[in-house]
């Protein structure tokens, strides 16, 4: 017991001896985890969503009365209550990073604990939207809000994250490549709300039995457009600049892949009518994955434009 004891302080001391000295590397490091955690969110999120599990827990914030509904668990319940676990953890870790980056503030970017802020705000706000789901039975604006604000906090770790990244631009101009990244990542997010405006209505199956909600349903398709277009032309952009740097290039890379999967998955759904449920939560979860990288290049490409300003200068 001694050894446990010894060990847990020997640990304890260690974790904020270097959270202290190093609170960069540190509060980077619980971002991007958090951002892990956003995107799992999301994808049980839409699991719920799609295995009609949103009311699964009839009250809220518990789950029938419970922390851990044990008695009551089957699938349905276990998602609903892991994604309020989840949600939980989140808000709880991001109330640590906001802690710790006006504690640190002297040694982090002015801007750190205020952009932390601004996530906690969205949390705040994400969890409050989370309840009202449950206590006005999942309508389907205030779902979508719910998707909307989840969408906005993943991509404000996202860019903090990017931001606070370690990077090396080539003094390359990059100006179009960051403007075509904006436009691509706001058409994405747009593209995202009308995939969750067509999941909370079950657009799809209305349209389909009885010719009811098509608009909502086709708005979605011919989202598909813009969002394409501004992707591909920032991937045949990004390949014709010459000397980007290495992560830019990848980042390129795993763009068109996900890019690519997004749109094949789109078409199974959209063929199989949102039957087959795993393919669906891919889908929802691989939009949410191209926003967040389109963001990362984005930040990168400012980066890249501040290199080419201090060269200048």
């Amino acid at each position: 017991m001694a050894f446990f004891n010894m060990t847990d302080s020997a640990l304890y001391n260690s974790f904020f001896s270097f959270s202290s000295s190093h609170p960069l590397r540190w509060i980077r490091w619980l971002i991007w985890k958090i951002a892990i955690a956003t995107l799992a969110l999301m994808a049980i999120g839409a699991a719920t969503r799609v295995m009609n599990a949103g009311l699964a827990c009839p009250d809220w914030p518990l789950c029938y009365g419970k922390i851990v509904p044990t008695q009551e668990m089957n699938l349905q319940v276990f998602l609903e209550w892991f994604h309020r676990l989840d949600a939980a953890l989140i808000g709880f870790t991001t109330i640590i990073l906001v802690i710790a980056s006006w504690w640190h503030r002297r040694k982090l970017p002015q801007w750190l604990p205020y952009a932390s802020s601004f996530a906690l705000f969205l949390i705040i706000f994400q969890g409050i939207l989370g309840g009202l789901t449950v206590t006005e039975l999942l309508r389907f604006d205030i779902v979508t809000a719910h998707l909307g604000t989840a969408l906005l906090f993943f991509g404000t770790l996202i860019a903090i994250g990017s931001s606070l990244s370690e990077y090396q631009g080539t003094a390359t101009d990059v100006s179009k490549l960051t403007l075509i990244g904006a436009i691509a990542s706001i058409f994405v997010y747009i593209q995202c709300l009308l995939g969750g405006l067509v999941a909370s209505q079950w657009a799809l199956h209305q349209c389909f039995a009885g010719n009811q909600l098509c608009f909502v349903m086709n708005s979605h398709i011919i989202g598909v457009l813009p969002a394409t277009i501004a992707t591909i032309t920032l991937v045949i952009l990004a390949r014709k600049t010459p000397a980007l740097s290495l992560k830019l290039r990848n980042l390129t890379k795993y763009i068109t892949v996900i890019l690519v999967s997004q749109i094949l998955l789109g078409i199974a759904t959209f063929y199989l009518h949102l039957q087959v449920e795993p393919l669906t939560v891919a889908h929802h979860t691989m939009g949410a994955a191209l926003f967040g990288m389109l963001i990362t290049f984005t930040v990168y490409t400012l980066r890249d434009e501040d290199t080419t300003i201090s060269l200048l200068n």
